[in-house]
């Protein structure tokens, strides 16, 4: 799996309040890693004034320009300056999330920072300082997962600068994943929650799959929506799978048991969960592998990224439909929920927490 998730980060934008801060060190590098991709970024139309550049590069710089129209005119996301510049990046990810829980807890740690709120993740622009973090993490007893992340989104902040630009890290992806990823990162200038990772995720997830289904619907040729529509349901498959492994670790986890007791239901359940997996992928998915490492890394903070981006997909889907598949009015509604206390924004979102 490329990827569990992305990631929000706000770099420049946090620059006049850094002083006297006690996480000047982290958001230095975000600041300094954002600044450094906008450095590298230049404008679309100069990369395709280059006679020399290559053919697939050149196909897919004009396949995302026409991807961007589409977000702003149909799908009523952002007209801005983001992804109208690309560059080309030394590393095969944007950045390096780190996400730790607890042993006997799927509730992700979260860090907060200046304007954004509070998150369930830390991005590192340099993989060793992420893995640093995490080696840190485990000293003091948490689980903790690495993944690298193709894309970020600056919530709109980045404009100024010349927008969040398109990367090397995902410019060469398959048509319907390219789309996906446009737009979700669009859609984290439209809408956004402090202090709700989910709720954030789940919206830019909902408005990926949605859009990405019309475009490929409207314009891409029927091979390219079934490479979409098989690598989506093996996704799907992969989280119903997962999901319901997590739900079995959160039942031991929520049993009063004696320490020597609760660390043997983890086990059981652990152990449970593999045995799920291998039985999927040597029965429906004939033998592909392609989980195996996710399932033999998998800890509680794996199983908690997964909720926190996936978990209110189907509520934001159902509240598409009962708008009308509007989505002027779904991105206003959502964005009025936004602006509720948490608690409220999730009944009123019909996923009460």
């Amino acid at each position: 799996m490329r990827a569990v998730g992305r990631a929000v980060l706000w770099a420049a934008a946090l620059l006049p309040w850094l002083a006297g801060c006690a996480q000047l060190g982290y958001l230095g590098q975000a600041v300094g890693g954002h600044l450094q991709l906008v450095q590298a970024a230049r404008p679309v139309a100069q990369w395709l004034s280059q006679p020399d550049l290559d053919p697939a590069l050149r196909e897919r710089l004009l396949l995302s320009q026409r991807l961007r129209d589409y977000a702003t005119t149909a799908l009523a996301l952002p007209d801005n300056a983001s992804y109208r510049r690309y560059a080309e990046l030394d590393r095969p990810a944007a950045v390096w999330n780190v996400v730790a829980a607890p042993p006997f807890s799927l509730q992700l740690k979260t860090w907060c920072y200046p304007l954004m709120g509070c998150a369930g993740y830390r991005g590192y622009f340099d993989r060793r300082a992420a893995l640093a973090l995490a080696d840190r993490l485990k000293g003091e007893g948490w689980e903790v997962q690495v993944y690298p992340v193709p894309a970020y989104s600056t919530l709109g902040w980045g404009n100024w600068l010349g927008g969040d630009p398109l990367l090397s890290t995902f410019i060469r992806d398959g048509e319907g994943e390219l789309a996906g990823l446009i737009f979700h990162e669009l859609a984290h200038q439209q809408a956004y929650a402090a202090d709700d990772t989910e709720f954030n995720e789940s919206y830019a997830t909902a408005v990926e799959r949605m859009g990405a289904r019309r475009w490929l619907a409207e314009y891409a040729g029927a091979e390219a929506a079934v490479a979409y529509e098989r690598q989506r349901r093996r996704r799907d498959e992969f989280l119903a799978l997962a999901l319901r492994g997590r739900e079995r670790l959160a039942l031991a986890y929520g049993q009063d048991l004696a320490p020597e007791a609760r660390e043997a239901a983890k086990r059981e359940a652990l152990m449970a969960i593999q045995a799920d997996y291998r039985q999927w992928r040597d029965g429906p998915w004939q033998g592909w592998a392609g989980y195996d490492g996710w399932f033999a890394r998998a800890n509680n903070a794996a199983f908690g990224v997964l909720a926190a981006y996936h978990g209110l997909v189907p509520a934001f889907e159902r509240l598409f439909v009962a708008l009308g598949s509007d989505w002027g009015r779904f991105h206003a509604e959502v964005k009025r929920l936004a602006a509720l206390p948490r608690a409220r924004r999730r009944l009123e979102l019909g996923s009460p927490e």
